[in-house]
């Protein structure tokens, strides 16, 4: 009865033996994975700060390209309506010219036109006096 008894608590504390060191594996284990799980973790905070500092870096310089880009478009539509003013003001000077040159024309004929009327008549009265001293 005696060696069955020994033999039996031979068993359990075989058992137990056993369950200890499983038990000291499991928790190897579990601190093994423990660890694996906060450096993960740390991987992935690290990587939303990351990507939230890529997506504001991307942010910020869609916002300073679209800044430039307005900035440009102001810049061009500012240049276009000085040229349009500078074709207005040009077009403006140039039918101001022509219609000067035309009053300057029309002065220039109507003294034309009255210098030739006299010196038509002029050369008419000499033509005239010229037969009236002939029949004389």
């Amino acid at each position: 009865l005696n060696d069955l008894l020994d033999n039996r608590k031979q068993r359990i504390l075989n058992t137990i033996r056993n369950s200890e060191e499983l038990r000291g594996g499991a928790l190897e284990q579990l601190e093994k994975a423990r660890a694996r799980l906060r450096k993960v973790k740390t991987e992935a905070a690290r990587f939303r700060v990351n990507q939230y500092s890529e997506a504001e870096r991307e942010k910020l310089n869609l916002i300073n390209s679209t800044y430039k880009t307005l900035e440009q478009l102001e810049n061009d539509k500012n240049d276009s309506i000085r040229f349009e003013q500078q074709r207005a003001i040009t077009q403006v000077r140039q039918r101001v010219f022509q219609q000067a040159l035309r009053g300057a024309l029309e002065t220039l004929n109507s003294c034309l036109n009255k210098e030739l009327h006299l010196r038509t008549i002029s050369a008419n009265i000499r033509l005239l006096r010229s037969m009236k001293e002939l029949t004389n």
